[in-house]
This record gives structure tokens, C-alpha cells and sequence, in this order.
């Protein structure tokens, strides 16, 4: 598809958007131009906003009034002919945004939540369902983000092992098979930037509200490294302000007794044990090297060992996966009583295997998708879930969303400051981001640690140099 913009720098907008009706295509944009090759999508801000959108022969052209939102506007003429093209309405609308909560919660305190909800499906043609779950999950947001303070931060420590890379993933991680060797020093050094960085937030005054490990998987760790990495963070850290302590125990393959006690005698409160799907068939087709017994047996121990806040992943669209399998999965893991089901819908990234093999997103796929959604919604809610944090991707299948679902007292903390923007977040691990927030604006600056272990390894002094930033970003702020 070829995107021609014109008298505007709006182009951004317009590829995301064009991309959710041509998901398997590469959209060409082109800024300058003298000749239009079809099949086209041309936008000029002229005398007045004009679209025009020739793709076979299918042609239609919009114009509107020049006023103070002429990128909305544009947008708005470009969705609507494209909806026509496609006869398929966007369940977002022309939302393209990761955060659709954060333009919910700026609406709502500029004009009200009743307009917030009105623009939500008037100007940006956002259904009624996903605006109705855009309020609720404000409101539930809000009241996590009201406990954070000027001076407070969140700590994220990344392990980047797993057993298996799943076909859908994209981070950078290292299987265990190949890694094995790295794990050690890895873990050692690992120790030493938390030491540091709990170094730099007692000597700024900074306020620890939660920790969360993530990967990769954390349990790919054995018990005594583990033991020992968590064991820094408590000894290092100030912990008498920190609601709460994650890690996710993701792969139900890496779960035993030894692992489990050891991230009870450290503190952690809360655990993900991640299936994405209790099929056995679905689970081999995406490579994940375990099974769904193994699932509710990892389950079943960490209940044993005395965890009592556990969330569970499943993710909507996956390959081979039908409507009757995931109300199947769903049903699993909240008869088992789950404080917490995360709701991922599939995304295809680029660097995935599924996507290097050749998969692409069809219309089909995405019908099923926001139908497993709806049954998401209805099921929860009947059982008491509330929606409290949510997120979008792009080439996610039905351009939909990511939703964490908790019973009411049981929400991640963590997931919510992250994905706010809330307040700082210090990273420490390989492909970490400290993203550095002044609390007094919505300015951020981010610290990028390296991206593969072997980098972090060999390259470990260069990293501490880095997080000197940190002191400096805070001496030039103040309320």
C-alpha cells in the first residue's frame, strides 16, 4: 500500500492506521512526491483536509474544514473511507495508541468521565464495549496510581532465561540449553547493579513501592541463585515501603519445591504461573515444552508452599486455538481460583517465529479473537474480576488489547506504575529500561542496559557508568 502525505507532518498517524486495515503489507510512505502509483491512499491538507483512497476499484475521497484538530480530522476522513473498503469497524476505532487509559484519564479530568466516553465513541469511534471497559479500568487504575508519591520508584530485575523460546516471542532471551554457562556469572554480576542501584536510591531519598522480577523466566534460575539475587534486593533495598514483591514463575516447567521456598523466604507475595493455554495440542504448536498437567500441578504446589496472590497468562488467538479451547482455559484457571488472569491478545512481532515463518493476520482469526474477549469480559466480571490495568500493541490479531483481571485487593501494583508512566522505574538485568519520571511532569528519560547477557557480562562496568544518569536527572528537578 502506498501512503502519500501532503502539507502535513501527520504521516505516523496515518501508516498506524493504515496498517490495522492492511496488516500483512508494507505501507510505503512517501513525504515527497511528483507521480501516484495505485493501489494509493493520498492526504493533503490544501485549502481544506482532503483524503483520497483509490485501491482497485474501490475510490473514494472525503474532505473536511481546516480547524484546530486537523490530524484528528485527517485520521477521522481516512478511517471512515477504509471502514467502507473493508466493511470491518475497528473495535478501538482509530486508536492506535499502547496506553488508551492514559487519553481516558486526561479526557476525563479535562472534560468529565460522561464526555471522556462520548469523544471515546464519537470523535475517535471507539465501540461501546472497549469505552465501558476503558472507564472501569480507569477507575480502578486511579486508585493505585494515587498511592504513589513525588519521591517514589518501582525496582524491575530482569532474568533473560528461558527453557524454550515460545513461537509468538520476540524478547531478547537466551534458552537455558545454550545459555547454561552464562547463568552464574550472570547472577553474580546481577547481584552487584542491584547493590548499586540500591546505592543511588538510598542517597537520592527515593520511596520503594514494588518489585517485580520478569525474563525470560526467573525460575529458570536454581534455588540457591535464586535465593541469593532475591536475598540482595532485600538486604540492599529499604523494604519497609514495598507493597509488593513479584516474580514471575512463568513456565510451569521450571517450578518445583526448592524454587517455590526460596522465593517465600525472601519475601515475594505474588507469583504469575503463565499456561497462555491448558491445550495440549495448542501448547505444542507454539513451542512450549510443557503440559497443561503440568500447569495445574505447579499450581497445586505453589498453593502448598503458601502463596496466596498467584496470576495466570493466557493469551487470546493462538495458533490452532478455537473459541470452545480457550473458554476451556479460562474456565481452568478461575475455577481454580487465580487472584489474577492476564488476558493477552496475540501479537504478531516481527523478530517472532511465527511471524519469520510466515504467519499472517486474517479476518477470521480476528472475529474469534474479540469473541474469546467478550467471553474474557462476561466471565470475569460475573466472578468478581475487576479490570485494572490495560494495553495495546501493534499487529496485535483484532487490534485489541492486553487486560489484567484481579480480584478487588489483589491487583499488581507494578503493572499499573509501569504501564502509567506513574513514577521511575530502575531496571537492573540485561535488555532493563530505567525510565527516569519527573513527578512533577510527564518528562522521562530512559537508561538502557544491554540487550543479550553475554553483552551484559563482558560489558558490566560500562553498564554501571550509566546509571550515574540517574543522580543527574534528579538534581535537575524540583517541586
Amino acid at each position: 500500500m502506498n501512503l502519500y502525505v501532503k502539507n502535513n507532518t501527520f504521516w505516523f498517524e496515518l501508516e498506524n492506521l493504515t496498517r490495522l486495515f492492511f496488516p500483512n503489507e508494507k505501507i510505503n510512505v512517501y513525504r515527497e512526491f511528483s507521480e501516484i502509483a495505485e493501489p494509493f491512499i493520498l492526504a493533503d491538507l490544501g485549502e481544506n483536509i482532503s483524503v483520497r483512497v483509490k485501491i482497485g476499484s474501490f475510490a473514494e475521497e472525503r474532505t473536511a474544514a481546516l480547524s484546530d484538530e486537523n490530524e484528528l480530522s485527517t485520521v477521522r476522513l481516512l478511517y471512515q473511507i477504509l471502514v467502507n473498503y473493508s466493511g470491518v469497524e475497528q473495535a478501538w476505532g482509530l486508536l492506535t495508541g499502547v496506553r488508551p487509559i492514559k487519553l481516558f484519564r486526561k479526557l476525563s479530568r479535562e472534560k468529565g468521565e460522561s464526555e471522556a466516553k462520548k469523544r471515546f465513541e464519537t470523535a475517535y469511534f471507539v465501540s461501546g464495549e472497549k469505552t465501558a471497559l476503558a472507564a472501569q479500568t480507569e477507575q480502578n487504575e486511579r486508585k493505585i496510581i494515587e498511592l504513589s508519591r513525588p519521591e517514589s520508584f518501582s525496582l524491575y530485575v530482569g532474568v533473560p532465561f528461558c527453557p524454550s523460546r515460545c513461537s509468538y516471542c520476540s524478547f531478547v532471551m537466551s534458552s537455558v540449553e545454550r545459555a547454561k554457562k552464562l547463568m552464574e556469572p550472570y547472577a553474580n554480576l546481577l547481584c552487584e547493579e542491584i547493590k548499586a542501584t540500591a546505592q543511588i536510591a538510598a542517597d537520592l531519598g527515593l520511596r520503594l513501592e514494588s518489585v517485580y522480577f520478569g525474563g525470560g523466566t526467573p525460575t529458570t534460575l536454581s534455588a540457591e541463585q535464586l535465593n541469593r539475587v532475591l536475598g540482595t534486593v532485600n538486604q540492599s533495598f529499604d523494604m519497609r515501603t514495598c507493597r509488593e514483591f513479584t516474580v514471575e514463575a512463568g513456565r510451569p516447567d521450571t517450578i518445583d519445591t526448592e524454587r517455590l521456598f526460596a522465593l517465600k523466604a525472601n519475601h515475594v507475595d505474588r507469583i504469575s504461573i503463565n499456561p497462555q493455554t491448558l491445550s495440549d495440542s495448542v501448547l505444542e504448536t507454539i513451542g512450549r515444552r510443557h503440559t497443561a498437567g503440568q500447569f495445574m500441578e505447579a499450581f497445586a504446589l505453589a498453593r502448598k508452599c503458601g502463596f496466596q496472590n498467584i496470576n495466570t497468562d493466557l493469551i487470546a488467538g493462538l495458533p490452532t486455538d478455537t473459541l470452545e479451547s480457550f473458554q476451556n482455559s479460562l474456565d481452568t484457571v478461575v475455577g481454580l481460583g487465580a487472584e489474577c488472569v492476564t488476558v493477552h491478545t496475540l501479537c504478531m512481532k516481527r523478530a517472532a517465529n511465527l511471524t519469520t515463518e510466515g504467519k499472517t493476520l486474517n479476518r477470521e482469526e480476528a472475529l474469534t479473537a474479540r469473541q474469546m474477549l467478550a467471553y474474557t469480559g462476561k466471565v470475569l466480571n460475573e466472578q468478581d474480576y475487576i479490570p485494572y490495568y490495560l494495553y495495546r500493541q501493534t499487529r496485535m490479531v483484532g487490534n485489541l488489547e492486553n487486560v489484567g483481571w484481579a480480584k478487588r485487593g489483589y491487583e499488581s501494583l507494578y503493572n499499573v506504575y509501569v504501564m502509567d508512566e506513574t513514577h521511575t522505574i530502575l531496571a537492573c538485568g540485561s535488555g532493563g529500561v530505567t525510565k527516569l519520571k519527573n513527578p512533577y511532569s510527564d518528562y522521562l528519560e530512559r537508561i538502557f542496559n544491554f540487550k543479550y547477557p553475554y553483552e551484559y557480562i563482558d560489558r558490566f562496568e560500562e553498564l554501571l557508568n550509566r546509571k550515574a544518569a540517574i543522580k543527574r536527572f534528579y538534581s535537575t528537578i524540583g517541586g
